[in-house]
């Protein structure tokens, strides 16, 4: 499914005509369209599809790929205009290296080129591998690269500590999209690809998504460029940093930019979900000393509200009408709410579902920690040291003398199973799991999981790169989810 560069262009005209904010690039545009809740926003989108191929069909034989997709083109179907069919491997890189120099020429954004290997028999013949067909492969055009110039580079602390080096530099457009900030992930980097301040350097867009400065052009130093000093403290607070494997972090956890990253996380839509409470705000009501903790919170007042700039009777009373609500939580949204480092929704639902409490949770040992599948010895470590922390444990008790009040789990035995007798596959990467944690929450949910698709499996769950598994199961007419689709089943669950 593609949205063509000119629809993009006449939406985000669209788009900023209302006072909307543009879509970054033609293919956040269209995965946004297909995730509309509401259809009709969707249609008006004017979509497009490609069709590639078949799952499995009845009553009609097909020899060879390519006939395939003329009987899709004849039924109607769009396809790419100038699919190729390349009689040696000599046609098939000219086709390649062609598509190459006018992919900018094209309405539609694409990557790159896949071959396959024309005859079915022949691609039967050679199967597959654990990952792939043996009878196909993916041709990607280099990553796109622009070159800019460093005007800056600032360092950023997350809210678990974590100071990541950003560079910022000369606004430059890369495949349509203006560049102007990009990570450099780690001190060590930056000091190993030596990328200094007033550098000319080659940024390209990762996959065409994520900006990354590749390295440095030093023919083109003149002696003004300054390297980046070494961090004496904390950017933010001062703090002497630490070293924790490739990151440097500071290690005080009353670090201006920590406390406000804990607020952010605390009152994101997946913690306590209090919408009203942006970075904006956040900023404002920690600069007037309103807010120092997570817990301050919960302990905001209307009548202070309104003392402040931009604020009246009816926002602040919508602030505290939304954070009233909020503090009725379940448990496993609050212990994602706590920040605990390496502590996702997945790791805090599966010990909310184990512990009875919080209290035992506080109580647990690494080794105890380890014992529950999806947990390993580094999200132990961090869950023991977390309440271990006498800082932590007062934000938590303010929490509750606030009025915050835990809703706790089914029990086990009562619980519902509403994955009971559904079996699942797993093929690909996942962005938001691990397979031994996918695994575990299909199973706290009552399902199965296997390791191979037959026609007894009820989905076949595909993140990116799968392998044969994905094309047996189109073979099989099995249901295949998308991860967004199986975040969405396991929530409704």
């Amino acid at each position: 499914v593609i949205m063509s560069r000119s629809d993009f262009r006449r939406l985000n005209e669209e788009r900023l005509a209302n006072g909307e904010l543009p879509f970054a690039n033609p293919r956040n545009a269209a995965a946004g369209s297909l995730r509309q809740l509401n259809p009709k926003i969707t249609a008006a989108r004017n979509l497009k599809f490609f069709a590639w191929g078949i799952g499995g069909h009845e009553g009609i034989s097909f020899q060879t790929q390519w006939q395939i997709l003329q009987t899709l083109k004849k039924w109607g179907f769009l396809l790419y205009p100038d699919i190729r069919l390349c009689k040696n491997l000599e046609e098939a890189l000219n086709y390649y290296n062609s598509l190459k120099k006018k992919r900018d020429e094209l309405d539609f954004e694409i990557d790159g080129v896949v071959f396959k290997v024309n005859s079915l028999a022949q691609q039967e013949t050679l199967g597959m591998t654990s990952r792939a067909p043996r009878w196909m492969v993916a041709f990607k055009f280099p990553a796109r690269q622009e070159t800019t110039q460093v005007l800056d580079i600032a360092f950023q602390v997350g809210r678990t500590g974590i100071v990541t080096p950003v560079a910022k530099l000369k606004p430059v457009q890369i495949s349509g999209v203006t560049v102007s900030r990009a990570t450099l992930h780690t001190l060590d980097l930056l000091r190993q690809k030596d990328i200094r301040i007033g550098d000319w350097v080659l940024v390209e867009r990762a996959g065409d998504v994520i900006p990354e400065v590749v390295k440095p052009i030093p023919e083109r130093r003149t002696g003004n460029e300054r390297e980046v000093e070494a961090l004496a403290g904390c950017p933010v607070c001062g703090t002497p940093l630490e070293k924790e494997g490739a990151y440097y972090f500071c290690p005080n956890m009353n670090c201006p930019a920590q406390v406000k990253g804990r607020i952010l996380h605390l009152v994101s839509k997946r913690a306590f979900d209090i919408s009203g409470m942006g970075d904006k705000i956040v900023d404002q009501l920690m600069k007037t000393g309103l807010l120092k903790s997570v817990a301050d919170v919960f302990y905001l007042k209307k009548e202070n509200l309104i003392e402040l700039e931009r604020w009246a009777e009816k926002s602040a009373q919508n602030l505290m009408d939304e954070i009233e609500t909020s503090k009725k939580v379940p448990l496993n949204r609050f212990i994602y709410a706590l920040g605990i480092r390496h502590v996702g929704e997945f790791v805090s639902r599966i010990l909310a579902e184990k512990y009875a409490g919080l209290a035992d949770l506080k109580k647990a040992s690494e080794e105890e920690l380890m014992e529950i599948q999806g947990i390993g010895p580094e999200v132990a470590k961090s869950i023991v040291d977390f309440f271990s922390v006498g800082q932590n444990l007062k934000t938590i008790e303010r929490m509750f003398q606030a009025g915050v009040t835990l809703v706790y789990p089914e029990k086990e035995e009562e619980k519902a199973q509403p994955l009971a007798g559904k079996t699942f596959v797993f093929t690909g990467a996942l962005r938001n799991y691990t397979r031994d944690e996918a695994k575990a929450l299909v199973e706290s949910l009552g399902g199965k999981v296997s390791s191979s698709v037959s026609r007894k499996t009820d989905f076949v769950v595909v993140g990116e790169e799968p392998g044969s598994k994905y094309d047996k199961a189109r073979q099989l007419g099995v249901t295949i989810l998308n991860e967004e689709e199986f975040d969405k089943l396991v929530r409704m669950a």
